[in-house]
């Protein structure tokens, strides 16, 4: 349980979540659940308020987020409803009203996923060749083509790949200076983020020609890119998927990524697929199924052995070239999943553990 002395000094008392306003009396009140206390989403959460009895409140407004959800006399505790609340750090704030002047005290509760993802591995059904200079960081499927971007400085390029032969059939480098990352297809363009530098390009998808560059300030780094057709996801290396608008790439919202324990961090390369988000988890072997509105994971999926250790070359820098970059074909129902420098792309199918 928090607690909290109300002092007159002029001025208000912080400490860290908590916050007041100041009286002219001394107030002893308190506020739980404790402040970082975990719940799954679904569970509701018994906000209670303590304070003297000479206190006599003329309302208690409980805001979650800014945002009013009730309204009491008296310190009877509220039942908080979680199941319509994102997942991730919630601020609960109760607003006590008193002859004219009003106090308030906050704490906060972190929301998980209110059950935990499904275990699923994979079944490889076709590989194809790929480049193995290609620093994979996006990859997406659209009319019989794989189109891929990729990274590292001096060598980023935006691709059309030939999925038979893992050969480029069109190509564009970016400047030096540029790491490239994610990139997504809307219509007949192409957006694609860079890493640290906080700039985007938008291209025309038949030539190649860079339309438009952009500032790209949303998130700490560019990193995964998809789309549903009506917003833009992206992610920046911690468990936040922001929402682009289609059109000029400004934020529009968020997500936070749970499952039922912890947040996941290194979210990375994004693909929309059934109306889930597929995402990699960087420098590990599992890609994560991802509900898009509440940011829970859903399913879990082992992708260990995909390109098996004892395969790989003498020297083969396996801490950098990590399984990265997933492609969804909507037609024709195929998934597809490569890595940084790996000599294939696998055509797999997930199936439950």
């Amino acid at each position: 349980m928090k607690k909290i002395i109300f002092v007159f000094f002029g001025f208000a008392l912080n400490f860290g979540w908590l916050a007041c306003k100041t009286t002219e009396h001394h107030v002893d009140i308190t506020i739980s659940p404790e402040a970082g206390a975990n719940y799954k989403s679904g569970d509701p959460v018994t906000v209670k308020l303590s304070y003297p009895g000479d206190l006599k409140p003329d309302s208690i407004v409980f805001l979650v987020d800014s945002a009013k959800v009730a309204t009491k006399k008296d310190s009877t505790a509220l039942i908080l409803k979680t199941d319509s609340l994102s997942l991730g750090p919630r601020v609960v704030t109760a607003r006590i009203f008193s002859q004219g002047k009003s106090q308030e005290i906050t704490t906060n509760i972190v929301l998980l996923a209110a059950k935990s993802p499904e275990q699923y591995t994979y079944v490889v059904e076709r590989k194809f060749p790929h480049d193995t200079s290609s620093y994979t960081e996006g990859l997406e499927y659209h009319d019989g083509y794989l189109y891929e971007s990729t990274g590292n400085y001096g060598s980023s390029k935006l691709m059309k790949v030939d999925l038979q032969t893992g050969k480029a059939l069109l190509s564009v480098k970016l400047d030096k200076k540029y790491f490239g990352e994610g990139f997504t297809m809307l219509g007949d363009k192409i957006m694609q983020l860079t890493y640290k530098e906080k700039t985007g390009f938008v291209y025309d998808k038949n030539t190649f020609k860079t339309l438009k560059t952009f500032s790209y300030n949303t998130g700490v780094e560019g990193w995964g890119v998809c789309n549903d057709g009506t917003k833009i996801y992206t992610d920046d290396s911690s468990n936040r998927i922001w929402f682009l608008d289609t059109k000029d790439y400004h934020n529009i919202g968020f997500i936070d990524v749970y499952d039922d324990k912890r947040q996941i961090d290194m979210v990375n390369e994004l693909e929309y697929v059934n109306k889930k988000l597929y995402a990699n988890v960087y420098t590990q072997d599992t890609i994560l199924v991802i509900n898009p509105k509440t940011g829970s994971v859903e399913q879990r999926v082992d992708m260990k052995d995909l390109w098996p250790l004892k395969d790989r070359p003498s020297g083969f820098d396996n801490t950098q070239n990590v399984l990265n970059g997933i492609a969804w074909d909507e037609k024709g129902k195929r998934l597809f999943v490569t890595g940084k420098k790996w000599p294939y792309v696998y055509q797999v199918r997930f199936v439950k553990k």
